[in-house]
This record gives structure tokens, sequence and C-alpha cells, in this order.
């Protein structure tokens, strides 16, 4: 087990977690930032025990959320410097790439440390992810339009050199893959219309707050499992009706997110029904859960993607 924030000279002494019980303040969830040489990018951890084990599932900065390997808690007992230890693996070693590893450790509520990836060491800190239990809205706003179908006023790409965004007949079309495209608003809880028009082979997503994709793909049958098709929340809710697929016809959501609790008819047809997402999925923005956050659309995975009539009601005060 490597613990690297642990100074020789403080001569702590490590206890496992089943013996001290003291890990029980690792579990829950967690918004993780990662702190590199030349960016900061959002990051998640769900800590869980069953049986004495302990157990994390991970969100890396991209790709699905899964299981954590390597778990492992301690109690490092120091005097007034006491804190809890974890250490895990996010991402196995592969022939092209060394394992992915956080070492962290638990203070004041806060978690710090480092992520080892071969031999780069970034800043790793952590925050407890808010319950964001919000009370259903009494009642919505008239929907206003985020599209006007004419440019993209309202709109900015994430990569301008590398935009390929336009506005062309009352549509929204990536012509081919480059950047992202957020709205310059935030928002809060909301009710989302959205219709998209996506081609075989397409692959978007449209993300919710900046953090949560909704899945927009039509690649290849068995390409992807429930929950990483039309309609999912990536890795995390997979849809609940399987619905023909229609590449190059339009299309529709339905969105409605208050707090995590998240409901979603695709063509009219309720796919999610008031469910909870339990965090941010892979791509995105940051991992500030308890802020508002942009609509925010894919666009560097394949071109010909199209959008229109995007139009979202917040809820009243």
């Amino acid at each position: 087990m490597k613990l690297m924030w642990l100074p020789i000279a403080a001569l702590a002494v490590l206890v496992p977690l089943a013996a001290q019980k003291s890990g029980d303040s690792f579990l829950g969830r967690w918004d993780m930032t990662i702190t590199a040489t030349d960016s900061t990018y959002p990051g998640w951890l769900e800590v869980t025990e069953l049986n004495g084990k302990m157990a994390a599932r991970v969100q890396p900065r991209t790709g699905s959320v899964h299981p954590a390997t390597d778990v492992v808690a301690t109690a490092m007992m120091s005097g007034p410097n006491e804190r809890s230890g974890l250490s895990l693996t996010v991402s196995q070693a592969t022939p092209l790439h060394p394992p992915l590893a956080w070492d962290l450790s638990l203070k004041d509520g806060k978690l710090t440390g480092t992520q080892h990836d071969g031999d780069t060491v970034n800043v790793v800190t952590g925050v407890r992810a808010p319950a964001l239990d919000h009370p259903a809205p009494k009642a919505w706003a008239n929907p206003e339009p985020l599209f006007d179908g004419k440019d993209l006023t309202g709109w900015q790409p994430d990569k301008p050199a590398a935009n390929h965004w336009v506005a062309r007949n009352g549509e929204l079309l990536n012509e081919s893959k480059g950047a992202n495209l957020r709205t310059t608003r935030s928002f809060d809880d909301f009710k989302l219309h959205i219709e998209y028009n996506c081609p075989q082979g397409g692959n978007s997503g449209v993300y919710l707050r900046g953090r949560y994709e909704l899945q927009v793909e039509y690649e290849q049958v068995g390409a992807n499992d429930t929950f990483h098709e039309m309609g999912a929340i990536y890795g995390f809710l997979a849809p609940a009706v399987e619905l023909p697929k229609k590449p190059g016809q339009w299309e529709s959501f339905d969105v409605t997110l208050v707090g995590r609790r998240l409901t979603v008819l695709r063509n009219g047809v309720k796919t999610i029904d008031n469910q909870e997402i339990p965090g941010i999925t892979g791509g995105a923005l940051d991992s500030h859960e308890g802020e508002p956050g942009p609509i925010y659309i894919q666009g560097d995975h394949t071109g010909g993607m199209k959008y229109r009539n995007i139009t979202i009601a917040s809820a009243k005060k």
C-alpha cells in the first residue's frame, strides 16, 4: 500500500479500519477535483461497506463509472493530527498505460491526496457530494428558447479553434467532430425540451448542468449496453423502455431535473421516472454538484449531429 502523503518522521501507526472501526468516515459520495500542471478536472468517488469489507466505485475524467480495485482503508494515529487514509486503484494497467491510483487522506471532512499515473503525480481533493434533496417545484416558469435558430447567440464552444457548430435552416448542426458547445447561462432545477437528429454511427450527448450526460448515440448494434445507449444517463441510469432506433430522423427528449431526481420522456414515452443521479459522468465540466450549471452538448465524438427547438423552463421561486 502506498501512502505518499505520510511523512517518514511522523511515525504514524497504521491500523486496519476493520479493527479501528473509523473507516465509516469515508463512506458516501465525494465530489473530486484533480489538479494537474496544465489543467484541473473533475472526478467522483463513492465508498461503501458490506460485511466489513470496503468497496468503491469511481468516475475518472472520461469514460464510465466503474468499480475501483485494491481498496484499502487505514486509520493513522498521530496525536492531534490523527487522520484516516484510503488507497485504491482507479483504473487497472493496460498494455499501453500504467495503473491509475489514488492515495487519499481524510481530515476535517475533506479528502486530500495524490493521483499516481505512472511517473506523473497530481493533487487530488474531495468534498462530500451534496444530497440535492430539492422539493418538487410548485410551479414552472414559461419555457424560453435557448437556441434562436439563426446563430450561436447564447452558446459558446469550449475550443473555439476547433468549433464546427453552425446554425443552419433553424437547426444547430455540428458539421464535423471538434468542439463541445455550452450555454452561456447556468441553471438549477429545470424542464428541458430538446429535439435531436442522430445519424447512423453518431455519438453525442446532452450534459445536464454540464455534469450529467444524457446519451445520444446510434452506434453499431452491440456497441453499447443499456447504461450507455440512447437516453441513458451515461453509466448510471438505463432507460426502462426500449424504443425503436430512428437514425436520421427527428426525435425529442423532455427532461425534468430537480436536485438529483430525473425524469425523461423520449418521443413522449417515459423512459426514466424520477430516478436519482448518483454523481457526475465522464466528460463533466466540473464536480461542483451544488451549483447551477449550463446545458452542454458534446461535439467531440462525431459530426453530423443536429439539434433544434431547445427550450428550458426554470422552477418558479
